[in-house]
């Protein structure tokens, strides 16, 4: 956990992975710990660097995408650190999918054919694309599980108004298209992500991370067509593969399950996968860049300064 504290700060919030300060209660630093979660739960140790990759795709992601809406981005000042608008969150996470994997197939393949309220179509095989991207809401906990929910019952339950519906749903899909449109150009298909979002007087603001390893899924596009076809398992960039692990160690974060042990090598091998997923996915090579504590909390204050003028 970085132990910061800043000129006029009113609040601090430690989530799964990131810390949030508030600073006048309208402006939020948000730093990208090498903290990792899988199933809602915080593993015992960090990822070299992973802070650095989320929060500079985010960073990059944000800006290839602020011509579809508002986001509350500000600026960067250290590597894994990002300063932005304070918005009031809507407590929903919007979930595109454009193809069956992950949670969805799960569901699918316990033989669910409606989730979230969306119906799904017959005989589909896993990581087949949907033949339009689905909106697949989940609830925002703040501790524990999120859960599915459905359009209907977000607005039955004042989550969101039925306007407030539409103009979510049509940002996060015209988001996933744009989305979709970056990973192919680096040879990437995005098969689903999340979108979160809040409100700013009366305006509805894009938050936190997009279109990052740890909110999203790309499969490999070069052979895809012919794993599918061979029902083999697709080559994927995404935290799933320490999802899979969890899961062949006999954890999915349910009671009375342990974490297996995380060795020194499987931790440089996540690492190295994050990495990965940074240059492939920005098309640019990876420089990794270690600042202290007192660097990083430095810089942080010289931005909230600036920001004043």
């Amino acid at each position: 956990m970085s132990n910061f504290h800043f000129p006029k700060q009113t609040s601090f919030y430690k989530g799964k992975v990131r810390d949030v300060y508030t600073i006048e209660n309208h402006t939020l630093v948000m730093v990208a710990s090498d903290r990792i979660s899988a199933f809602d739960v915080i593993l015992p140790h960090p990822i070299p660097y992973k802070g650095q990759v989320l929060n500079q795709i985010a960073a990059k992601m944000l800006t290839a995408c602020k011509d579809i809406c508002p986001n509350w981005l500000l600026s960067t000042p250290a590597p894994n650190v990002s300063v932005g608008k304070k918005c009031s969150p809507f407590k929903i996470e919007m979930v595109v999918r454009g193809n069956l994997t992950g949670h969805a197939w799960r569901t699918y393949q316990s033989g669910k054919r409606t989730l979230c309220g969306v119906e799904l179509p017959e005989g589909m095989n896993e990581n087949d694309f949907f033949p339009h991207p689905i909106i697949t809401p989940s609830t925002k906990a703040s501790e524990g599980h999120d859960e599915d929910i459905s359009k209907e019952d977000i607005i039955h339950n004042g989550l969101a108004t039925s306007q407030e519906w539409e103009t979510l749903s049509k940002y996060a899909l015209a988001l996933f298209e744009r989305g979709k449109d970056i990973a192919t150009t680096r040879g990437l298909i995005l098969a689903d992500t999340k979108y979160e979002f809040g409100k700013l007087d009366s305006e509805i603001i894009l938050m936190d991370e997009i279109h990052t390893p740890d909110s999203s899924r790309y499969f490999i596009q070069e052979g895809f067509i012919e794993r599918q076809q061979k029902r083999e398992k697709q080559k994927q960039l995404s935290k799933e593969f320490v999802r899979e692990w969890l899961i062949a160690n006999h954890f999915m974060g349910k009671e009375g399950q342990t974490i297996p042990e995380m060795t020194p090598d499987w931790i440089q091998e996540i690492s190295n996968r994050y990495i990965e997923l940074y240059e492939k996915l920005i098309g640019e090579p990876f420089v990794p860049i270690s600042l202290t504590e007192i660097e990083t909390e430095n810089r942080i204050t010289t931005e909230l300064e600036k920001m004043k003028k």
